[in-house]
């Protein structure tokens, strides 16, 4: 799907409906939030009143996400999720009538008792709307998807938090606010009532109500899968940090900078703007596929730009009350501001394709549990992002621009310990870093690998990073047979690692590798995995292909799954090839070289003898040549 086929999401109801409602919701609360919090500070006795009150408010509002996800998880399993949807915009609806009217009768605890609800329905509601979003969308279109609902949201979250500050000015302000966010919530209900049907995933689920046994019982069930936890894991850090430079924004743009309210308002827009490019990025930089390489690129550049907010924020041009205007029209601001958009921008490169990984991975059964346990985490890394901020800030008495500087070395350790934990992100990061600078590669038939199931690839060996780049375009994992001499080659054979490469030699020269070869790829097929093998058993030293060995006979014998032909083609002749000398050897003569895959269908295992296959290679090769 190109850009445009991601922006051509909004003319299809399956997704536009969708979208207006998610927004909308995000816009009316924090509408209702930040109107709250302008009241509390308007009319509290006194500054030590107002910071209670707006701690309080913070709290009653991230308090459901605890109480509730887990609960909401189940229900949003069990029952059909364009129906819940409605269910909950009309529960919006009530609860924004109630809050109209603690706004008109400036009831401030009648207020905090609608933030609590409003947060609690935000919990029951977070669970539905994304793991909706795989059951009305194509693989291809889940990046792009999941790209432009976190630029909506946001955009909504930057919208409801100015319109709350314009509004306020108006005489009868709390009239209009009551008026507004009850309208709003009435316009994302009739929204939500052209949603599509998406039906249950799994109805025979008994919901267990109790909050406590039941965060325990879905935070329990996602540590199983490590890998889906770590992810999870990864998103709540976005959302740490998220929370960590937002809440601080105010007075960073007040204290530090000398600003005035305009310049908070351009700093928000400038962070959400990058966040919503960002996520719009994804799309290009995925090949519209789940690419978890960009992730690391995305923590990456979160560091770099994050830890350089410190050293720029030491040469802003610092004027008393200075507007946003004042501020553009110094030069030397740039580098902090393009920090900021920077920042944003590699944040929202770096969460977009977790939401969509977390979305896709696990048993469609219990996907909203998975979301909830998502929700439930975010909202506790919020929480310990405010604890970390009061320790830094009132407790070590940190300069705001120094807490920023903590938090890009944080991101620096975090992202190591996640990448060391979870290697396919380390392993799609090389394979998206060789496929984007040396070789382009095109691929042909990449659908006639299957999107489940047992079966085995076979492949022309060119070259030393064939499997990298098949690996780099099935969609799903693929366990590679390769020589121990290759495998264990220095630097490389840790990447080979990480693609949990199963090593093989001939059994002459170590009969023990040769039986565990065929033991393992015996038990990755028995697991449902791909399995691809070179049967040439070495890479080509002429550019020809050379015969194909018996072994492909012998794993079919005892695992009779289908087998899928491949070839590469473009490879000869590059560094990593054998053409006029070893490999390694000979200077690379250009990058971003055209490179082919081309995949035919399936044969059936009685049919995938040796020679049946290399004759089947070679015609791929001598077409596409």
């Amino acid at each position: 799907m190109s850009s445009q086929g991601q922006f051509s999401l909004f003319s299809q109801r399956r997704f536009l409906p969708y979208f207006v409602t998610q927004a909308l919701g995000a816009f009316n609360d924090n509408l209702y939030k930040n109107t709250l919090l302008l009241f509390i500070a308007l009319f509290a006795v006194d500054a030590q009143q107002s910071g209670l009150l707006t701690n309080i408010a913070a709290g009653l509002f991230i308090l459901p996400f605890f109480l509730f996800s887990a609960i909401g998880g189940q229900i949003a399993d069990k029952y059909e999720k364009s129906k819940l949807i409605r269910i909950i915009k009309l529960a919006e609806i009530a609860i924004m009538v109630i809050g109209a009217l603690a706004l008109m009768w400036q009831q401030t605890n009648l207020m905090l008792v609608v933030l609590f609800l409003m947060g609690t329905q935000s919990a029951f509601f977070g669970p539905v709307k994304f793991s909706l979003l795989p059951q009305h969308l194509d693989k291809s279109e889940l990046v792009g998807g999941n790209g432009l609902i976190e630029m909506g949201t946001f955009l909504a979250i930057l919208g409801g938090t100015i319109l709350a500050g314009v509004l306020f000015e108006f005489e009868q302000a709390l009239i209009i606010i009551a008026v507004a966010v009850i309208g709003f919530a009435f316009i994302g209900y009739v929204a939500s009532r052209s949603i599509p049907n998406a039906p249950a995933n799994n109805p025979e689920l008994k919901v267990n109500y109790n909050p406590f046994t039941s965060i325990k019982h879905t935070i329990g069930n996602i540590k199983k899968e490590r890998p889906l936890f770590l992810s999870i894991l990864a998103i709540s850090w976005f959302w740490f940090l998220g929370a960590g430079y937002l809440t601080q924004f105010p007075a960073f743009a007040i204290n530090n900078l000398g600003g005035n309210t305009q310049l908070v308002t351009l700093l928000l827009v400038v962070f959400s703007f990058g966040v919503g490019l960002g996520s719009i990025l994804c799309e290009r930089l995925s090949g519209h596929t789940i690419e978890l390489g960009i992730i690391p690129i995305g923590s990456i550049g979160m560091s770099t730009f994050g830890i350089d907010i410190y050293f720029a924020a030491q040469s802003v041009m610092v004027i008393e009350n200075m507007t946003a205007m004042e501020f553009i029209s110094h030069p030397q601001n740039y580098r902090l501001l393009a920090d900021l958009l920077l920042l944003a921008v590699f944040s929202g490169i770096y969460v977009v394709p977790l939401n969509a990984l977390i979305q896709t991975r696990g048993d469609d059964k219990c996907r909203a549990q998975i979301i909830a346990a998502n929700n439930v985490l975010n909202a506790l890394f919020m929480v310990l992002s405010a604890i970390l901020a009061i320790v830094l800030l009132s407790v070590l008495e940190l300069s705001i621009a120094q807490y920023f500087l903590v938090l890009g070395i944080a991101n620096l350790i975090v992202a190591g310990y996640i990448y060391s934990q979870v290697t396919e992100f380390v392993l799609r990061f090389i394979i998206w870093i060789i496929s984007h600078t040396m070789y382009r590669v095109k691929h042909q038939g990449i659908n006639n690998i299957p999107d489940e199931g047992a079966a085995v690839l076979v492949c022309n060996h060119v070259s030393f990073v064939d499997a990298l780049l098949i690996a780099g375009s099935s969609r799903r994992p693929v366990r590679f047979v390769m020589d121990k001499s290759i495998a264990n080659m220095p630097i490389m054979k840790y990447v080979f690692k990480w693609a949990k490469t199963i090593p093989i030699c001939s059994p002459k020269q170590d009969i023990d590798t040769y039986n565990k070869a065929f033991e393992q790829i015996q038990h990755e097929l028995n697991k449902g995995e791909l399995v691809c093998i070179f049967p040439e058993g070495k890479i080509t030293k002429d550019g020809q292909l050379n015969e194909f060995k018996g072994g492909i006979e012998k794993i079919l014998k005892n695992n009779p799954v289908p087998v899928v032909p491949m070839a590469l083609t473009g490879l000869w002749g590059s560094f990593f090839s054998h053409k006029d000398g070893h490999a390694f050897t000979t200077k690379p003569r250009r990058f971003w070289s055209r490179v082919g895959l081309i995949v035919k269908e399936p044969i059936a295992a009685q049919d995938a003898s040796a020679n049946t296959l290399q004759t089947k290679v070679q015609s791929i090769i001598t077409t596409h040549s």
